[in-house]
């Protein structure tokens, strides 16, 4: 829902950057600069519900053909995978964020680490969805899709 709400904002400062050059004349800098900014956002979190609704790519066709025993594993080592990179792209996205929190971008005066904040939040939703995966498996349950 959050994404959804800033794809609809990014939407609204685009029309308003647009306005703003084409009617007034006057082009507001900070749109740009939001509707960026929350594209950065829109976009890892769109990974993590990925994640979550387990639309990531998979080899399915391989691993259906297997034992059960050994699928069973097969699919925990994925989703342990799946995690160990959510919990890299939030460690250094930790580590970006901290670099460039004293840079301020110019159109908004906001840190530049904002940016890499991103980063961080997807990476441990990511982390967190796996392990949902992981103990959904374990206990013979399904996951349900976020958007029914």
């Amino acid at each position: 829902m959050l994404a959804v709400a800033m794809l609809i904002t990014i939407i609204v400062c685009v029309q308003y950057q647009v306005v703003g050059r084409y009617v007034f004349n006057d082009t507001p800098t900070w749109a740009e600069g939001l509707a960026l900014q929350l594209v950065l956002y829109v976009t890892a979190l769109g990974v993590a519900v990925g994640v979550r609704d387990a639309g990531h790519i998979g080899l399915d066709s391989l691993v259906a053909l297997l034992p059960e025993g050994m699928r069973l594993k097969i699919e925990i080592l994925i989703h342990a995978l799946v995690a160990l990179f959510g919990a890299i792209m939030a460690w250094s996205g930790w580590i970006w964020t901290q670099l460039k929190w004293t840079d301020i971008k110019p159109m908004m005066g906001v840190p530049v680490g904002l940016d890499y904040l991103a980063l961080c939040v997807s990476g441990a939703l990511i982390v967190m969805f796996s392990i949902e995966h992981i103990v959904a498996l374990l206990r013979d349950e399904e996951v349900m899709p976020a958007w029914n």
